[in-house]
């Protein structure tokens, strides 16, 4: 097939390009076909599934059924309180403890969550940004305890701020102490913590709140530039840090636009870190996980998202992902059951061992179809991190982001109701069957249970040694040294997540969203 002058559908690609022969090799910068030459041949994915159900107890129960079953990482979600800062019996929490995902207040929590699992041999991803830094304190008490080096902890905090003020919403502070929380994070694994990913720069929720696939790569890389250049500010040296930034996207039902997606992330991030910072080829490579879009899913003919959720986990496969969590079919509906749990898992496993899509690394590359379209992403996102560059970086475009995402939101919804987007079950194909929700927990009593737990905790601890360990907290908010060592010092002292975070309010304040 010869290139055709003036045909757009080869706009994206290079004068005297031959496919197959001007890519490079999986593994060679910049990594467009993959960061490693032998991808999943060498090493499957990590098989993750979401979790995180009410109280501590019966989120670790459903792990050790994922673990048993064959998934390879955790994955924690938090509750709508422990995300925000609160104790489960603050009177900002009633009505959220537990809904979103699992309360985790006290030192005590977290052992709950973590009985029995090795935390030298599993990694684990927690999907949390204005507290990401107790989170991990919390995590690195309790791999202390239990005498597992911290050396040996694999995982990932998201601590991405910067998404939550332009796409999702919680965030606790104002944007430069959060920026720093961020920053203090990764100076503290770079030095404590080596195998930790100390920042998953995440491009999921911008897509899940409405973002094309394009904006998804530019907004997400244009918060990764800027923490970076944070990062550098506070005196962490670049090789430091920049091999454990990791980066976390959404994958959508337009399989080959979400494959070229994710090889166009690789391309852009690999010569912004060579050219703008010196990277080495190492600290160039972009690493990612990949979930499935929660977003996509349907509450009408639920079972049809066992379709949807096959195709997305099939593009960030094909587009190289590292890591992957395959959505529930039920979650439009509720938490996800444990049948819909495995059944997801399953659909992993039937990928690495039944396609045969994981012999190969960038089996679709060459494709004239794929490489076209990495192009036109790579050149709208390029176009779009030069606006967001000229308004100071991420940090100064939070509003034009902000409305970007609304706006392409906005232009979906239309295309859905107008019926020029097909959604199979809801604008076309409809039936008249009705799915009732699974039933779920009796959160008032959750809540009970879990304020309860929290005034025993509280009852049996060294005052002295609280008010101690916040002391230090605050005197240290107020200077520039690292706050992690002085929050891992505050939760072995009984200190909870909710009066850190107060202590940080009281020093820092609050982000006023000007909208």
């Amino acid at each position: 097939m010869s290139r055709t002058d003036g045909d757009p559908f080869f706009d994206a690609l290079p004068e005297g390009f031959r496919a197959g022969e001007d890519l490079g090799a999986p593994g060679d910068f910049p990594f467009t076909r993959g960061v490693y030459r032998t991808m999943y041949r060498g090493r499957r994915w990590t098989m993750r599934q979401y979790a995180g159900f009410g109280t501590a107890e019966e989120t670790n129960a459903r792990y050790h059924f994922l673990l048993n079953r064959g998934t390879t990482g955790l994955s924690v979600a938090f509750d709508l309180p422990t995300q925000m800062g609160y104790d489960s019996d603050a009177p900002m929490a009633a009505g959220e403890v537990g809904r979103a995902g699992v309360a985790i207040d006290t030192l005590a929590d977290m052992r709950a969550l973590l009985r029995g699992i090795d935390l030298g041999a599993v990694s684990c991803s927690m999907t949390i940004n204005a507290t990401a830094p107790v989170l991990l304190a919390l995590y690195t008490a309790v791999a202390d305890e239990t005498g597992v080096p911290r050396d040996r902890l694999r995982g990932t905090v998201q601590n991405d701020i910067l998404k939550e003020y332009v796409a999702r919403g919680t965030y606790i502070y104002p944007v430069r102490p959060s920026l720093r929380l961020v920053s203090d994070l990764m100076a503290f694994c770079a030095a404590e913590l080596p195998r930790w990913n100390t920042i998953s720069v995440s491009g999921y929720h911008i897509r899940e709140a409405g973002s094309t696939a394009a904006q998804e790569v530019a907004f997400t890389l244009a918060n990764g530039v800027e923490y970076v250049r944070h990062a550098l500010a506070r005196g962490i040296e670049l090789e430091d840090f920049a091999p454990r930034v990791s980066f976390f996207f959404a994958a959508h039902n337009d399989l080959l636009e979400e494959v070229a997606k994710f090889r166009a992330a690789r391309r852009v991030w690999a010569r912004l870190m060579r050219e703008r910072f010196g990277a080495s080829d190492r600290s160039c490579r972009l690493r990612f996980h990949t979930q499935t879009g929660g977003s996509t899913l349907t509450a009408q003919q639920p079972l049809n998202n066992v379709v949807r959720v096959t195709v997305q986990a099939l593009a960030g496969v094909l587009g190289g992902t590292q890591s992957l969590h395959t959505n529930g079919y039920d979650e439009a509906l509720a938490l996800p059951g444990a049948q819909a749990a495995a059944l997801a898992l399953r659909t992993q496993q039937i990928l690495a061992e039944e396609s045969g899509v994981a012999d190969w690394a960038d089996p679709l590359g060459g494709s004239f179809l794929v490489e076209h379209l990495t192009g036109r992403i790579e050149k709208e996102a390029l176009a779009t991190m030069a606006r967001i560059e000229e308004m100071g970086g991420s940090s100064g475009a939070i509003d034009f982001m902000r409305e970007e995402i609304h706006r392409a939101a906005y232009r979906h919804q239309l295309e859905v109701e107008a019926g020029t987007r097909v959604v199979v079950g809801v604008n076309r194909y409809e039936s008249d069957d009705a799915h009732e929700p699974p039933s779920g927990p009796d959160f008032r009593e959750l809540e009970a249970r879990q304020a309860a737990a929290l005034a025993a905790f509280r009852t049996g601890r060294d005052v002295v040694a609280v008010g101690r360990g916040l002391s230090a907290i605050r005197q240290t908010a107020a200077g520039d040294d690292n706050l992690l060592p002085a929050m891992v010092a505050a939760v072995k002292d009984g200190v909870t997540l909710g009066e850190i975070s107060d202590t940080l309010r009281a020093v820092w304040g609050t982000y006023d969203n000007p909208r």
